[in-house]
């Protein structure tokens, strides 16, 4: 039984709740909240402080990233994360499983449970439907404070699930791979970015839009296996062929990348700099934006 939930992407609140509820919490069952929220917004560590998951660990993205990248939320070297997930008490036996508290149901999770598997760790599991439906069953939450102690953690990249700037410029010509969008058609399309963010709309091209809002149900959950194959053909994606998914700064890139594994499909990578790093290290004749029926 144990052996089969360490092969599924995702775990249901019941399933979570028992395990608390029949095992010790330790290192062989972590629980990490990743909730993240925009500078100038609300506190995620200081929301976490207050209410969680019994035994839950705070996951702070932005701790566990690339500090002097100029992009957002780049990925860590493989001794940061080693050193950071090794201080929330995992280790390589571990089986991991991530939540955040995004009304959206899942947010940030995916991008952690997709950075896990990237650095050689495949006992790493999502909560369906995140914390908004673990309160909604009326499960318990506290404030308590778990200690760990470190644990040694060693990674072993799996490169087959990263692309960089240099594998997508030259796959412009090679078309090796299907590049598929997870942000929504206004972003990807135009026609305007949010005011202040300094990066206009506009997507790669070749590029597909399959929204990651479209995987998810209105409750917050994941949809069916035939539903999210439906949603992949109807965009033209063949789940047969190399698939690289990209978003905003490669967070929600990585609910098409769940998606995809849930149907069966575990090799799909994600660009991490995404756009954040294409619309400024790209040339203008590399950034498609379409405006009032006009491509630019």
């Amino acid at each position: 039984m144990v052996q089969q939930i360490f092969c599924r992407a995702l775990v249901s609140a019941s399933w979570l709740s028992g395990a608390i509820k029949t095992r010790p919490l330790g290192a062989a069952l972590r629980v990490v909240d990743s909730t993240w929220y925009a500078p100038g917004g609300k506190d995620a560590r200081k929301d976490f402080a207050e209410k969680h998951i019994q035994g839950a660990l705070f996951f702070d993205m932005d701790q566990c990233s690339e500090k002097s990248s100029p992009y957002e939320m780049m990925l860590p070297s493989e001794s940061q994360f080693a050193k950071y997930v090794g201080s929330l008490g995992i280790n390589n036996q571990s089986h991991v499983v991530v939540y955040d508290c995004d009304s959206a149901g899942m947010m940030y999770a995916p991008r952690v449970w997709w950075m896990f598997r990237l650095f050689g760790h495949n006992k790493v599991s999502v909560l369906d439907g995140g914390l908004r439906n673990w309160l909604k069953q009326g499960l318990p939450v506290t404030a308590e404070v778990t200690e760990v102690k470190p644990h040694t953690f060693q990674t072993k990249l799996n490169r087959c699930l990263l692309k960089t700037f240099e594998d997508i410029q030259e796959n412009l010509s090679s078309t090796k791979f299907q590049l598929v969008d997870a942000r929504g058609e206004a972003r990807f399309r135009g026609p305007e970015p949010k005011p202040g963010e300094g990066i206009g709309p506009g997507h790669i091209p070749g590029s597909l839009n399959l929204p990651f809002s479209s995987l998810l149900t209105k409750d917050g959950y994941e949809k069916s296996v035939d539903e999210i194959r439906k949603l992949f053909q109807e965009k033209g994606v063949d789940l047969t062929k190399p698939l690289t998914a990209t978003c905003h700064r490669g967070v929600t890139a990585c609910h098409l990348a769940l998606a995809a594994f849930v149907t069966g499909k575990q090799d799909v990578a994600v660009y991490d700099g995404s756009w954040s790093e294409w619309f400024h290290r790209a040339g203008p004749e590399h950034k498609v934006y379409e405006k009032k029926g006009t491509k630019a």
